[in-house]
């Protein structure tokens, strides 16, 4: 059975080794939800550095998901110092489960915050698509979707919890599923 990925990029106001409140405040809860969504039913997976250095992006080993990358809008830093971004990419069961977790409890919340941390652009800040049982999407996989769905919009190749496709292609509108926007952070 195939499996949802899941990628998420926001562009944040400062760098993430800046030490103003508003960026701690944003690194710390992003700990507290990292926590709590691997808890969530249907949760699988999410790329993690090998080397555990949650400021190092880049040069990072990030094993089977791959080179670290980033959409070609991204014009920020590149070193610890500079970086200017948050990326996520996970691995969930099914669409459901991954849209619970985004869109309840302390993720909730922090979207709430969004506008806080992240600056606001015109491009999608989130892409999802279906991968094979066993395959594990990789970080330029996720930048191909995300930029994907800003150039075609939402389609079996990469789409949105609002506008989503079922593993076989087509549009798919589960009960509860859909947000009044397809914006995550």
């Amino acid at each position: 059975m195939p499996h949802l990925a899941l990628y998420t990029f926001g562009v944040l106001k400062s760098p993430l080794a800046d030490p103003a409140p508003l960026t701690r405040e944003f690194y710390e809860s992003g700990e507290a939800v990292y926590r709590k969504i691997s808890q969530h039913p249907g949760y699988l997976a999410r790329a993690e550095a090998a080397d555990g250095d949650p400021g190092m992006l880049f040069g990072a080993d990030w094993g089977a998901w791959g080179e670290f990358a980033v959409p070609t809008w991204y014009g920020k830093g590149r070193t610890v110092e500079t970086t200017a971004l948050a990326a996520t990419l996970s691995l969930w069961t099914d669409l459901r489960p991954a849209f619970e977790a985004v869109y309840t409890g302390l993720h909730r919340e922090a979207l709430n915050r969004r506008y806080d941390w992240f600056e606001r652009t015109e491009h999608p800040n989130y892409a999802c698509w279906w991968v094979a049982d066993g395959a594990i999407p990789t970080w330029r996989d996720g930048v191909s979707r995300l930029e994907h769905l800003h150039d075609h919009g939402s389609a079996p190749h990469a789409f949105t919890f609002h506008h989503s496709f079922a593993p076989e292609g087509t549009p798919t509108n589960i009960t509860g599923i859909g947000p009044r926007s397809d914006q995550l952070g």
